[in-house]
């Protein structure tokens, strides 16, 4: 079964202007399944997961090209086979009118970004799929999103989730991870990517990992830039009115994927992971990642931050939409009060004239206005919302 992905408005502007396109993602994210669905009849198609394209690709570029003569052509994969790209450049400087020539699709993001950098830099309009959204998925239940995840085959497949998730898990960890760099203790690493879905939706503070893994604190950030590089996790930096100051408190790790996080700390049903120690964490990542997604899927840069106070208030999400700061708290709650708005509205006084009323995402039915201006809304009504101002 197909689900209409929203990147599919953007994809569409994109190779309109652009003479490549690369959607770039994590794995199994649906990139190809999205763009041989979306591109014409006529469109050319070739995955360098096949050992002999890759082949073919290294030895002459320039006959693997020369298959699809004046076709567009999806290019799958094309991490597996850089020295392409500077044959992709020659072939696009020659005729830079050629709008949507080439499709590229990409699952890592390292060595992808340098060789597209160098070589197509200008030539080439980058979108990112995602896994699938609430809004993609047609109003699924709460406990259906945490524990399936969006990944598009247990979410679609629920009877396959368990088998699903714990090879996508073992597969990452022995294949793609060495794909982005060689780690050599994949034991060691596969620890710490549990100790990360312990902490999701917390600060981020190399050292107890690295005391928990046994190694140094330089490692453990190189770790984390392998799980940001290949889409599993994102660090979510601290928001100031200074941009420089962003940074200086400690960002909030987030797994990408609900299901993963309830897989790899071992919940045994989706009742008991919202019930247990892990339900707020797994809803505030839920809403967090909602953003994300939808950030990714208009084509726009992730403006995504949290916040802290110097006396401890916390908001769990801030978002820069149209020139306006929005605070966002994330509570598992049905039962809203002026305590959870409190954040929102200091938050609000803070900023001064450029912030709107806060929002408390939570499992009300209906919205309910609190103090200080801030709204409660249902948990499934925060995607269509962002959507709407995002202009999806």
């Amino acid at each position: 079964m197909y689900v209409d992905r929203l990147l599919r408005g953007s994809l569409e502007r994109a190779r309109s202007s652009f003479p490549a396109v690369l959607i770039t993602g994590p794995r199994q994210s649906g990139k190809t399944t999205f763009l041989q669905h979306e591109a014409r009849e006529s469109q050319g198609y070739v995955s360098f997961d096949d050992p002999l394209e890759r082949a073919f690709a290294r030895e002459d570029p320039n006959g693997l090209l020369d298959r699809f003569r004046d076709r567009p052509v999806v290019l799958d994969e094309i991490q597996y086979v850089p020295e392409l790209l500077p044959y992709l450049k020659m072939r696009i400087d020659r005729d830079r009118n050629r709008a949507g020539a080439y499709l590229l699709t990409g699952s890592q993001q390292f060595a992808l970004m340098q060789g597209i950098t160098e070589s197509l830099a200008g030539r080439v309009a980058i979108l990112e799929l995602l896994p699938l959204s609430h809004l993609e998925l047609a109003g699924a239940s709460l406990d259906a999103m945490v524990w399936r995840g969006g990944y598009p085959d247990p979410a679609l497949n629920p009877n396959i989730r368990d088998l699903w998730m714990t090879s996508y898990i073992r597969t990452y960890v022995e294949r793609d991870v060495r794909q982005v760099r060689d780690i050599q203790e994949l034991g060691n690493f596969e620890r710490f990517l549990g100790l990360c879905a312990a902490r999701h939706s917390q600060e981020f503070h190399a050292a107890p990992l690295a005391r928990s893994c046994g190694v140094s604190q330089p490692t453990i950030h190189a770790w984390v830039s392998v799980l940001a590089a290949s889409y599993v996790a994102t660090l979510l930096q601290p928001w100031h009115r200074n941009l420089g100051k962003r940074l200086i408190r400690a960002p909030k790790l987030y797994l990408m994927d609900p299901g993963l996080v309830c897989t790899l700390t071992r919940q045994p049903t989706p009742d008991a992971a919202l019930a247990g120690p892990l339900g707020g964490p797994l809803f505030e990542g839920l809403v967090v990642t909602e953003a994300l997604k939808l950030f990714a899927a208009a084509g726009k840069p992730a403006s995504c931050w949290c916040w802290r106070s110097h006396d401890g208030l916390e908001v769990d999400l801030v978002i820069e939409v149209g020139g306006r700061v929005i605070p966002v708290e994330a509570k598992l709650t049905a039962t809203p009060t002026a305590r959870h708005a409190e954040p929102l509205n200091r938050l609000r006084q803070w900023v001064g004239d450029e912030a709107d009323p806060g929002l408390v995402v939570c499992r009300v039915n209906e919205p309910v206005a609190l103090p200080g201006g801030a709204t409660a809304i249902p948990w499934d009504h925060w995607p269509k919302w962002l959507s709407d101002r995002l202009g999806l």
